[in-house]
């Protein structure tokens, strides 16, 4: 069994490097990469040189390249040599406004500098030559750059997206040379009642910290880095995206840090577990309220993140779907040709060989008009309303699919030798369908549990669009339309993760359940 898991875990993290890797090519490389610019304001407001600046600018943001201008060389040098008055030295100024003579920038000592630096990493470089009316005056965004550039490969892409997937924050996070009180330990939690993990230098105060919101025990010590999304969220990180909660400001009677021993509070949304360091010049209404400078926090909100919308609403529809499609394909089974098992085969007919878009929006038409159901999400009253016509539409496929294979296997069950004995032994129908031919029948179905459930937390594209269902399940399409490379490389990791996971879920399920299948090199069904 361990030998098993080992090969599969080593097997399972190549597949997914390699799924990923592909990704990337495809999206870095063989799609043009000026698609992001098609719904980008400020590049249609960008002209001339200035637009191409910006374009490196967004294309290293986006991963596709870095860049370097030569001012900020320039910057660099001048800021050691004098420190914060360089931009008043004459030498700086000569520096800078070099490139804008294009016939003699290229004798410049410090043009040649850069050049030889960025020459020795690789970077190639473009000359942006002033752009000016025949008076000589510069034309809008026609000032002159010069740009070293360095095209990343797939493989340093693949290796920085893997290197940075999983940190720890340590109390070296915080660079603040003032900061000399550094620790890690075990604190008493004047915001959850009990205690807490709670660090200095780390880039969070609260580590490991109680709550009463499910489920319960929260982290900040251990981040899990999908990357950053550009466009569709404006620079959030994916994992933040998708696991904050998406409702409204939840307000309760709080004390800040300074008013701790006294009797004084604030009515105020602020969530203090999530405290992190300010390197930024502390203001006086900050330094009257903490006492550290953990002084960046966000907000407490109700409902649900994304990811719990999808994954609540996946296995409920889940849960429905095994309750009830499992015994209806043991009754159409036990009653073969008969009324029951055809209106089953009629029902698996209809819900297979209709589009899903078209049985779910009339799904949602049956629901609003007969039963006054919510359509949309953001338009319910009753929240817990708004969930039952996604289940529904979610379950009665899988409801479909579970009753046609339950029949097939168990049909095929039927005339084994294992059930002619247990006739010839004098067991009842009942008896033999029950304890026989349905446990038999069900080893072909117990391995794709896990992936049921783990799908769940995938979403369902198509269901949650139609209905509004602020879950993960637009995510992947969301990001393809508006070419948000950070969150389809993270949507690719994700997905396949969970697939890995599944399968191999699948499989020890597999081997509990069924005492002829075995993970071990033993022979014979042993585990």
């Amino acid at each position: 069994m361990k030998k098993y898991l080992f090969k599969r875990i080593l097997f399972s993290i190549f597949s997914l490097l390699v799924v990923v890797g592909v990704v990337m090519i495809l999206v870095y490389s063989l799609i043009e990469r000026s698609v992001i610019f098609q719904t980008d304001d400020i590049w249609n407001k960008k002209s001339n040189n200035d637009r191409a600046v910006y374009e490196y600018a967004q294309y290293q943001k986006y991963g596709y390249l870095e860049y370097v201008d030569y001012t900020s060389f320039v910057r660099d040098k001048y800021v050691e040599k004098y420190g914060e008055d360089y931009y008043t030295q004459s030498d700086y100024l000569l520096d800078k406004d070099i490139v804008q003579k294009a016939d003699a920038f290229m004798d410049n000592e410090t043009v040649k500098e850069f050049i030889d630096y960025y020459n020795k990493k690789g970077y190639t470089f473009s000359y942006y030559k002033p752009i000016t009316f025949k008076s000589g005056k510069v034309k809008p965004g026609g000032k002159g750059y010069f740009i070293a550039s360095y095209e990343k490969s797939v493989f340093t892409r693949l290796g920085r997206y893997i290197a940075g997937l999983i940190t720890v924050e340590t109390t070296k996070d915080v660079k603040d040379p003032e900061l000399t009180d550094r620790y890690i330990r075990i604190e008493k939690d004047p915001y959850g009642g009990g205690f807490a993990v709670v660090g200095s230098g780390t880039r969070h105060k609260y580590l490991i910290y109680f709550d009463g919101r499910f489920p319960y025990i929260h982290q900040n010590w251990l981040h899990l880095n999908l990357g950053v999304s550009y466009t569709a969220y404006r620079g959030q990180e994916i994992s933040s995206v998708i696991s904050s909660p998406t409702g409204e400001l939840i307000t309760k009677n709080v004390q800040f840090p300074t008013m701790f021993g006294t009797d004084e509070y604030i009515e105020s949304a602020i969530d203090f577990h999530s405290l992190t360091y300010n390197e930024a010049e502390i203001s006086d209404a900050e330094k009257a309220q903490f006492t550290d400078r953990y002084t960046v926090y966000s907000y407490n909100k109700a409902g649900l993140s994304m990811l719990q919308t999808s994954f609540v609403i996946g296995i409920i529809a889940t849960i429905i779907a095994y309750a009830l499609g499992l015994p209806a394909g043991m009754h159409m089974a036990r009653r073969k040709d008969k009324l029951g098992d055809k209106l089953g085969n009629a029902y698996i007919i209809f819900i297979m060989a209709v589009p899903s878009l078209a049985y779910i929006f009339m799904f949602a038409a049956i629901g609003t008009t007969l039963f006054h159901l919510p359509y949309k999400f953001a338009n319910a009253n009753v929240k817990i309303l708004a969930y039952i016509l996604p289940v529904i539409s979610l379950a009665l496929p899988q409801i479909g699919s579970l009753m046609k294979w339950m029949r097939r296997y168990m049909i095929d069950q039927m005339n084994s030798d294992y059930v002619k004995f247990a006739r010839a032994e004098g067991l009842s129908e009942k008896e033999i369908y029950k304890i026989h031919i349905s446990r038999n029948a069900m080893i072909y179905l117990v391995q794709g549990i896990p992936g049921s459930i783990l799908g769940c937390l995938t979403g369902a594209i198509i269901t949650e669009r139609v209905y509004g269902v602020p879950g993960v399940g637009n995510l992947l399409t969301n990001a393809l339309n508006q070419h948000d490379n950070g969150v389809i490389v993270a949507c690719t990791f994700f997905y396949t993760s969970l697939s890995i996971i599944s399968i191999i879920l699948g499989d020890l399920l597999l081997a509990k359940y069924d005492p002829r299948i075995s993970l071990s090199e033993e022979g014979g069904g042993g585990r």
